[in-house]
């Protein structure tokens, strides 16, 4: 079931609603327990089987859960380690057979011309995001950090339908200590309208915006495998397309995630906070999926030695948390080389940052405004060309993508424009501007929606700005002031309700998000 459709809109949510409050009256208990079952049906709308794998993983991984406390309290730290270490490569094991078993064979089968199989494997919607949801929870009982075993509760916290499917990765003591306390279970006309209006930002944001220009982008990725030779406008197009159809569908998923659990009383994590405006990749990484970074951080990073055993370990440490960060997203090369651009790049980001200590200079200063934009706009072309690996349907396609963006194809701008600007085209022909034959995938109907949504992306406050007097979500930084924030009046409402009425008659082509996949 998807939050952009009808039946979830008009059935699904109404009903939770309803059940969740009214229930409550009678027994928190009782409520939670709704809540929890809504969450399973939400899930197994999509494939009923997998709700026995769902449940199956909850009650393992509690009862491991209790069985590493109960060692713990009896000061038993061999048996308590012994546990921990089964049950996260009973986890581990369970998302690779699903999610990686037939990549591995395929890879081997490529390399020793065998032709090993498992068949068809389905992956399970969300099974990263509750399987690594699970795993922190392991952890942290291990270190002493969970307080509270409620078989309910516990159930909620995995299952909860806001975030199951694509996140945010959950924390243990964020959520729990919510699910226990009185308030959350008494309707509160606050969080309704707070949670109702960051609803309707997210899904006019993915209806709307990354579902207009995502028309754009598959004719692009799909070019190479067609032997067509991309022009420089092309590729470069078809790039920025797909990153700002990623951005808006992202952060439309994680302002409703936010919003739809805002209604019910609970505050979940910020996972999203203007990536595209950061002026370095290490920023872009505390901004960019942050509840996955915290988690790679605090569960992969840090254990691995972190930046305590000299730098040249601090940088293997980085590539090969952000190789497997990049392989979390999906089985295939792609996504390893993505993961490695990236940790690549935080490498050299930070070095650099090394080299300017070195030099007496402070990195965490403010930069000047021409710095901070060069800065911002270097970043995000870095971030834009790394992109291209996590869209393409294979590495050789993706190296044909940015093989055109670098010029490999030549420069040329599209002679279809050249009549459209006039006198200025003119102007630029005569002063040695190429214009050639192209493809006609990128128009001007990409164009515009380029040059829009990079203003909206640029420019405008986002959601935790426009709702910063409402506490949006659990670590929100201090943001700075915006004349745009919301305030509950009638003419707040009215242009929330008219977002919201322009994201409901466009439902009609609605699509998965992105994250879905992975």
């Amino acid at each position: 079931m998807l939050f952009n459709s009808y039946g979830f809109l008009f059935l699904y949510l109404p009903a939770v609603l309803l059940g969740f409050f009214w229930l409550a009256r009678v027994s928190h208990a009782f409520a939670a327990a709704w809540l929890a079952l809504a969450s399973l049906f939400f899930y197994g709308y999509w494939n009923p089987a997998y709700v026995g794998l769902l449940l199956g993983s909850v009650v393992c991984n509690y009862a491991f859960g209790m069985w590493i406390a109960k060692a713990g309290v009896r000061k038993e730290p061999v048996r308590q380690k012994r546990l921990l270490v089964l049950a996260l490569a009973a986890n581990l094991l369970l998302l690779g057979y699903y999610k990686y078993a037939n990549f591995f064979l395929g890879s081997i089968n490529s390399a020793a011309d065998t032709h090993l199989s498992l068949g068809e494997i389905i992956l399970p919607l969300g099974i990263s995001f509750f399987t690594f949801t699970q795993i922190a929870f392991l952890v942290d009982t291990y270190q002493g950090k969970v307080k509270e075993y409620n078989f309910i509760h516990y159930t909620l916290f995995v299952t909860y339908f806001p975030h199951l499917i694509a996140g945010p990765v959950l924390h243990h003591k964020e959520m729990m200590p919510q699910f226990a306390h009185a308030s959350t279970y008494r309707f509160n006309y606050e969080n309704m309208a707070v949670g109702s209006t960051i609803f309707f930002i997210g899904l006019f944001k993915k209806v709307v915006l990354a579902d207009g220009i995502a028309e754009y982008v598959g004719p692009v990725f799909a070019a190479p495998a067609a032997g067509i030779h991309l022009t420089f406008i092309e590729a470069w197009g078809g790039a920025l397309c797909y990153t700002l159809q990623l951005y808006f569908d992202f952060s439309g998923y994680s302002d409703m995630a936010i919003g739809l659990s805002r209604m019910f009383g609970v505050i979940l994590p910020l996972n999203f906070h203007s990536p595209y405006k950061s002026v370095n990749i290490i920023e872009f990484w505390r901004r960019w999926h942050m509840t996955l970074s915290r988690f790679l951080r605090d569960y992969l990073y840090i254990p691995l030695g972190g930046n305590r055993k000299g730098k040249a370990r601090r940088y293997l440490n980085l590539l090969a948390t952000m190789l497997l960060g990049g392989l979390w997203h999906g089985a295939g090369w792609t996504f390893v080389i993505w993961g490695g651009l990236h940790g690549l790049y935080l490498v050299i980001n930070h070095a650099w940052h090394g080299l300017r200590r070195a030099c007496g200079q402070d990195p965490d200063r403010p930069l000047s405004r021409p710095a901070h934009m060069a800065s911002a706009l270097l970043t995000f072309l870095a971030v834009t060309m790394a992109w291209v690996f996590f869209r393409a349907d294979s590495s050789g396609h993706a190296l044909a993508i940015v093989h055109a963006m670098l010029g490999g194809n030549g420069l040329a701008i599209p002679d279809a424009w050249l009549p459209k600007w006039g006198a200025p085209g003119q102007w630029l022909a005569a002063h040695g501007v190429a214009f050639g034959a192209s493809n006609g995938l990128i128009g001007g109907g990409a164009v515009n929606w380029i040059w829009i949504l990079l203003l909206i992306v640029w420019i405008s406050p986002n959601t935790q700005q426009i709702m910063q007097h409402f506490k949006p979500a659990l670590g929100t930084p201090a943001l700075s002031a915006t004349r745009l924030a919301w305030q509950p009046t009638v003419k707040a409402a009215a242009l929330v309700w008219l977002l919201g009425f322009i994201a409901v008659i466009n439902l009609n082509r609605q699509s998965a998000f992105l994250y879905f996949q992975f």
